[in-house]
């Protein structure tokens, strides 16, 4: 979505923060989740399923209540974040980076996941085309802010071209795959579940993915408000995040039949999504150098105006506090 509607829904959250004084202390203490239906975030749906999640907070805050949202993508997440409607967010480097950017005073407190093979860019099953350099002039789709739309870039790099060799076209991710199938674009920037639900019925391949030039890192990021007023329920959030990444690493199919209808992914498929992907929320080095390459990415390319401070972005304290490693 466009800055300026970020900054716009910013001063209109200032609004309605001052009318919402009305709220009663139980409401206020809520903790408020947006996330998406993707297994990219899938330690958070079994610690939902599993109840550990309800557990950790009652500890710290027994009054409160998870407020769950769901969202197709990142960018509207930025929007629910800026009207002020969420404490947590679960969303990709690159949208976490575009709401810092426009004014959302929030930081980045882990990881949700990283799987360079969980995002790739897509043609027909078909499809003469074999190489990115062959994309030139095409029509390529993805969903503009996402985190694909940076792996976009950089799969076009490989091919000796930019965004502005390719005729780009915003869609939602959802409906890149039907659009190729159709025959109304060329190409598409695509990540889980949708990758592997349409390659495996043979409808589209992997033209290239992030092996080597994306780990597809996601974040978990936090309005600071929040983090300031309640940091205990964060700290819980972590906790049940961590314990239940442990439990797909162990458990991977019992992982994939107590979540498949929150990733809308039969329990077959998902597994194999399920074993591909690193769900360790601990922050690293190397994952803020990885973030730190998108911010320089999105600047050069006008994605953001304003340079984001991808070191103090991660607060690593909280994460250390709560016992990630």
């Amino acid at each position: 979505m466009a800055v300026s509607r970020i900054v716009a829904l910013a001063v209109a959250a200032a609004i309605g923060i001052a009318l919402a004084g009305s709220a009663t202390t139980s409401a206020a203490a809520d903790l408020r989740i947006a996330t998406q239906p993707f297994p990219l975030y899938a330690p958070l749906f079994v610690a939902k399923q599993k109840k550990w999640l309800d557990e950790e907070l009652a500890k710290v805050a027994p009054n409160s209540a998870v407020k769950w949202s769901l969202f197709p993508a990142g960018p509207p997440i930025n929007e629910s974040f800026a009207a002020g409607q969420q404490d947590v967010g679960f969303v990709g480097d690159t949208p976490a980076l575009v709401g810092k950017s426009a004014g959302l005073d929030t930081s980045a407190i882990a990881l949700t996941s990283d799987g360079p093979k969980s995002l790739a860019v897509i043609v027909g099953g078909n499809s003469p085309i074999t190489a990115p350099k062959e994309l030139k002039g095409r029509k390529v789709a993805v969903t503009k802010g996402s985190y694909a739309h940076h792996l976009l870039a950089l799969v076009l790099e490989q091919g000796g071209l930019t965004l502005n060799d390719v005729e780009l076209i915003n869609l939602p991710v959802a409906e890149i795959p039907p659009a190729i199938v159709a025959g109304t674009i060329d190409a598409g920037a695509v990540w889980e579940p949708i990758l592997t639900r349409f390659e495996s019925q043979k409808a589209v391949r992997v033209l290239a993915d992030g092996t080597g030039i994306k780990k597809g890192l996601l974040l978990i990021v936090a309005d600071n408000g929040f983090l300031k007023n309640r940091p205990e329920q964060a700290k819980a959030l972590l906790t049940a995040y961590k314990r239940a990444s442990e439990y797909i690493t162990a458990n991977p199919k019992e992982a994939a039949e107590l979540i498949s209808g929150d990733v809308n992914l039969a329990p077959d498929l998902l597994v194999q999504v399920l074993q591909r992907m690193n769900y360790d929320p601990a922050i690293h080095d190397d994952d803020v150098a990885e973030v730190k390459k998108t911010e320089q990415f999105m600047r050069a390319h006008g994605l953001i105006k304003t340079a984001v401070d991808v070191d103090a972005f991660f607060n690593r304290k909280l994460a250390d506090e709560a016992g990630l490693k």
